[in-house]
This record gives C-alpha cells, sequence and structure tokens, in this order.
C-alpha cells in the first residue's frame, strides 16, 4: 500500500504544506516516485509523520524533535525544558484572560495599559501612550503605584492639562502648574521612591532618563512640557519649605 502527498497528509490530521515542511526540514526522508511522478509513501512514513506530529503537540520544537525523536540522553532535558516553556505560556495565557475579563468589566479599550482599565476613561491618548513606556521601563510595584496616582488625581486638572494649546498663555500655565504641583508634592509624600527611583527601574537608569524624555518631548505639547516642568520645580520647592519648617521646629 502506498499513499500520496495528500493522502498520507489526511491520514496524519496534518496539511501538505506541513509534510513538505518536513521534507525542507529533513524530518522526513523523501519517499520513491510512482511511474505517473507522484511520491509514494508506506507504512514507515505514515509512523515517522505521526511520532513528528505526537512530538509537536507535546510542544518540542522541531529544531529539536530529530535529538528528541532518537530517545538518546538529552530528551529528558529536553522535554523538561519544553515543560518550563509551557508552563510559562500557560501563565501568560491566564494573565491574558484576567486581562481580557478586566476590559470587558471596565469597558476599557482594548490596548489599554495593563493594570490600568479601572482608570482607562481618565487617561489621554499621551497618558496611555506614556504609561505602556513605563510599563518597559519601571517593575510591577511602580506601575502600580503609578495606577493609584491616576485614580487620586484630581480628574478635572488632567482634563484641562490633556486639552491645553501649544500656545496657551502665561497665566494658564501658571495657574495650572501651580495646581499640579500640589499633586506632584503629594505624591512624592506618599510615594518617596519617585525622588530616587533606582529600585524600581526595569532598564538602566541612562536608557530610562533617555526614553523618558525623548517619550515627554513626543508625546505632549510645549505648552503641557512646560506646565509638567514648572509643576515639578513648584512640587520640590514645596517639600523643602516643609523640610525646613520641620528643621525649625525640631
Amino acid at each position: 500500500m502506498a499513499w500520496s502527498t495528500r493522502e498520507l497528509a489526511d491520514l496524519a490530521g496534518t496539511t501538505v504544506n506541513t509534510v513538505r515542511h518536513y521534507h525542507r526540514l529533513g524530518l522526513i526522508d523523501e519517499p520513491e516516485r510512482g511511474y505517473n511522478g507522484y511520491k509514494q509513501y508506506t507504512v514507515p512514513d505514515l509512523v515517522r509523520l505521526l511520532r513528528i506530529r505526537r512530538l509537536t503537540e507535546l510542544g518540542v520544537p522541531l529544531s529539536q524533535i530529530g535529538d528528541v525523536a532518537a530517545a538518546g540522553d538529552a530528551t529528558p532535558e529536553a522535554l523538561r525544558e519544553v515543560d518550563t516553556q509551557l508552563a510559562a505560556q500557560i501563565e501568560r495565557l491566564h494573565q491574558a484572560r484576567a486581562d481580557i475579563a478586566a476590559i470587558l468589566r471596565d469597558q476599557a479599550p482594548a490596548d489599554v495599559p495593563p493594570g490600568f482599565e479601572s482608570v482607562a476613561a481618565r487617561l489621554s491618548e499621551a497618558d496611555s501612550s506614556i504609561l505602556h513606556i513605563y510599563g518597559k521601563l519601571f517593575d510591577a510595584g511602580a506601575m502600580a503605584d503609578l495606577r493609584r496616582m491616576v485614580e487620586a488625581d484630581p480628574e478635572d486638572l488632567g482634563d484641562e492639562i490633556n486639552s491645553l494649546p501649544a500656545d496657551a498663555d502665561e497665566a494658564t500655565r501658571q495657574r495650572l502648574a501651580t495646581s499640579l504641583a500640589q499633586t506632584l508634592a503629594q505624591n512624592l509624600r506618599d510615594y518617596p521612591w519617585l525622588s530616587d527611583p533606582v529600585g524600581h527601574l526595569s532598564k538602566s537608569t541612562r536608557v530610562t532618563q533617555q526614553t523618558f524624555i525623548e517619550a515627554i518631548v513626543e508625546l505632549y505639547n510645549p505648552a503641557q512640557r512646560d506646565v509638567l516642568g514648572r509643576a515639578g520645580l513648584l512640587a520640590q520647592e514645596l517639600l523643602s519649605a516643609e523640610r525646613e519648617a520641620g528643621g525649625d521646629a525640631d
């Protein structure tokens, strides 16, 4: 009994393209051809294909099929490595399901930064974008703190800053900076690591600083950047005044 490529693929529950791919990788030998020029697969070919399909179902990469199928000394270690990769994949899938549940629950955009589903409605396009970037620069603890900051921030103030035109006048800039400084100062009190974030960085300090600066320049217009800069300085001045007052009292 001999089978064509299509018949062999059907028997194994796969596709002709998959069989051809296995030929290119050298996992299955090219069979003899009949008088009509068609390949003629036999039982050993079918068994070989079924064994390969079994290993791929277990998650063994095609590059390791040959070694694992040979049942050599490396087989147990290869399978343990596959098992570790599968466990990580399962964890990612569980997290993806949890994220989808949160997105549906809070009616948030599908591309909302992870963990910010409940506050998605308060995020501008720029805020959402920079939080995506922060997620690659800071650890999970820092991102959880940033979510709490967003939750506590005055929503009206955020809306006004987000809609600030690039040519906003001086009085508007100073007013917003003064208001924002109060929020920033409170954040610095509640989360002291903001003043020295090294312990929460996922990247190097240089990469973090460079990425942060480029993101701010790209995502916010000149008036918004001006307000953010002024507010940062004013917040530091508020905290310095508090420390000095505390020292005088002592």
